[in-house]
Order: C-alpha cells, then sequence, then structure tokens
C-alpha cells in the first residue's frame, strides 16, 4: 500500500485533478525532459568527448618517437625528495630528418656529463613529453568523458532548476494575489 501511495504522490502533476494547475504540468514536462536529456545527452557526451581523447592519444602513441640523447651538462641534483624527480639540463640528440639538435629536457637530476639518456620527439624533431600508453590513455579518455558528460549535466540540471524556480516565483505572485482578492473575505467573517 506505501509503496502505491508513494508512486502516486510523485506522479501527482500527472493525474487529474481539479487542483492542478498549467504551471504544474509545465513542471511535469520540465522534470521529463530534464532526466531524458542528462541521461542521452550525458551518454553521447561521455562517448564522444572520450573517443576524441582516445583518439588523439592514438595519434600521439604513432606521432611521437623515443630517442637516445646525450646529456652535454653536469644535471643538478634534484631538490624535491622524489626518486622520479627531474630537472632541466641541456642534451643533443639526432632528429628523424638526421639534423643534430640540441635543447634543454628534463632529466633525472644527478647525472653526469655524457649519460645517453632517451627524449621523445615529434615526427618534426622537437622535444616533447612521453605519450600515455593505451592502458593510461583509456583510463584518461574515460575519466575525461566522465568530466564532460557531468559537466553537461550539471549544466542541463541547472536550466532546470532555474526554470523552476521562475515557476515557483510565478506561483507564488499568483497565490499573493490570490490571497488578497480571499484574505479581506476571512477576516469580516471573524
Amino acid at each position: 500500500m506505501s509503496g502505491k501511495r508513494k508512486t502516486k504522490q510523485r506522479l501527482w502533476r500527472w493525474r487529474s485533478s481539479p487542483l492542478r494547475r498549467h504551471d504544474d504540468i509545465l513542471e511535469a514536462w520540465i522534470i521529463l525532459v530534464t532526466w531524458v536529456v542528462i541521461l542521452v545527452g550525458g551518454a553521447v557526451i561521455w562517448t564522444v568527448t572520450g573517443r576524441a581523447a582516445a583518439q588523439e592519444f592514438a595519434w600521439q602513441r604513432a606521432e611521437r618517437h623515443a630517442a637516445s640523447a646525450v646529456l652535454l651538462s653536469d644535471a643538478p641534483p634534484s631538490t624535491s625528495a622524489g626518486s622520479g624527480s627531474q630537472v632541466l639540463a641541456t642534451v643533443r640528440w639526432t632528429a628523424p630528418d638526421g639534423t643534430t639538435r640540441t635543447a634543454r629536457a628534463l632529466v633525472p637530476g644527478g647525472l653526469p656529463s655524457g649519460t645517453v639518456i632517451t627524449v621523445w620527439q615529434d615526427g618534426r624533431g622537437a622535444l616533447t613529453t612521453k605519450p600515455p600508453g593505451p592502458i593510461e590513455a583509456r583510463a584518461e579518455a574515460v575519466l575525461f568523458g566522465g568530466t564532460a558528460a557531468v559537466a553537461f549535466s550539471g549544466l542541463v540540471y541547472g536550466t532546470a532548476a532555474l526554470a523552476r524556480w521562475r515557476l515557483d516565483r510565478r506561483r507564488y505572485d499568483q497565490w499573493g494575489a490570490e490571497w488578497d482578492v480571499i484574505g479581506p473575505r476571512w477576516e469580516k467573517t471573524g
């Protein structure tokens, strides 16, 4: 019995009633459309954004290549406590077109001059970051897609909340106007 009663309470805007106003029907449609847009639109946004990020990461893996580089000067010791801390140092490597290039890159701290390290370069030979691996790329693509879906859902929900707030304000004004008409009648009967 209580489950049936709760369902009736939730769906009261859809039932025919002499107390139901046009604004109640409008609010019911706003709620329905909001949830449909959040569910369908969120899924589409998540999928599209996730696939776009996955394609970008795949392109990065295809376009970026590892190259051996020689450290030209001693790398200063790292000031942070982590074992993976890196510092800027000057390195020399050979670009895909065969030219020798020199630039500053992040290297492990404390390495002596002449140490061979691995750097990552793009198709033009410019230094870049290491591309994410397949597992990391998949996780980041899911995260980007989920974040986009949540942001989209928040925007839709906020827009619907604003529309419902406006309906509430209109109902309050209507109730005030009705009370201005009915209120004096009640005061006379007392």
